[in-house]
């Protein structure tokens, strides 16, 4: 049995994370396709972490 959380709690937030993701990856100059095999992880993780990063801040903006 397997325990497979990866799901999507709001499935319609998924084409908005996707237009993000690509926002992002062209501000950085990473070559995001369909397929993304002949990236290295040390480009995927920075369009990760930069998401992330962009996210935080505008959470914390909300508080202010």
């Amino acid at each position: 049995m397997s325990n497979n959380n990866n799901r999507a709690l709001v499935p319609e937030a998924k084409q908005g994370l996707n237009n993000f993701k690509n926002e992002v990856a062209g501000a950085m100059g990473v070559p995001f396709t369909d397929y993304n095999g002949n990236l290295t992880s040390k480009q995927c993780g920075s369009v990760g972490g930069e998401m992330v990063k962009r996210m935080v801040q505008q959470y914390e903006q909300g508080l202010k």
